[in-house]
């Protein structure tokens, strides 16, 4: 059966703000949401590190806190995101496959998307790669849906529940630096004040899933 994919405008601005806060690091999260009628709506994400290169305990820590949030939330881990050092460079990096893999294992239809640096600053372009996998333990790979259609385009099995988000994202980070009250789970490390699970002096007023 083919699955849908939606992601809410309150998921995009978090994973953009995150990419947007650090353009020259790697960053990652992971994605919140829930599947109904067939399709996987990715309502909210939670950003965990700036600094990574394996999985460390303080990744192993901020994915169980995340997973913790979710479930408070009545919803899931349904996926992850990363953006890469280079703006050139769309591949999901190996950690992120196995953080992918460890999403998958507890939600079968689990999707990572790798942010593209050169598209971001695009009002017109969604700027996500999306990668699937067929099990756990099967390799990620870049989707395409059958045609050749492009992901976020018409008829693609990707989507934003909200077209305008890419423009409203650009907007808020040139305009409004709201990406500066952005924080992750490194930051929060450095500063226990700091809300990176939910991060709402960073949302707009405006926002919805």
């Amino acid at each position: 059966m083919m699955v849908n994919y939606t992601v809410g405008q309150q998921a995009y601005l978090k994973t953009f703000f995150h990419a947007a806060k650090h353009p020259h690091l790697q960053v990652n999260g992971v994605l919140l949401g829930k599947k109904v009628s067939g399709t996987v709506e990715i309502i909210d994400a939670v950003p965990l590190l700036h600094h990574w290169t394996s999985l460390s305990p303080m990744m192993e820590i901020g994915l169980d806190l995340a997973g913790r949030h979710a479930e408070s939330l009545e919803l899931q881990l349904v996926g992850y995101y990363q953006a890469c050092e280079r703006l050139d460079d769309t591949a999901l990096a190996p950690v992120g496959e196995k953080i992918a893999s460890k999403v998958k294992e507890g939600f079968s239809d689990a999707v990572a998307f790798v942010i593209d640096g050169e598209k971001i600053g695009s009002p017109d372009n969604a700027a996500l790669i999306p990668y699937l996998a067929q099990s756990p333990s099967s390799s990620w790979r870049p989707y395409t849906d059958a045609g050749a259609v492009t992901p976020f385009s018409p008829g693609s099995s990707f989507s934003l529940s909200s077209p305008d988000s890419p423009a409203h994202a650009v907007s808020l980070v040139r305009d409004q630096q709201l990406h500066r009250k952005f924080g992750d789970f490194d930051d929060h490390l450095e500063d226990v004040t700091i809300d990176w699970l939910g991060n709402k002096a960073a949302m707009p007023s405006d926002v919805h899933q």
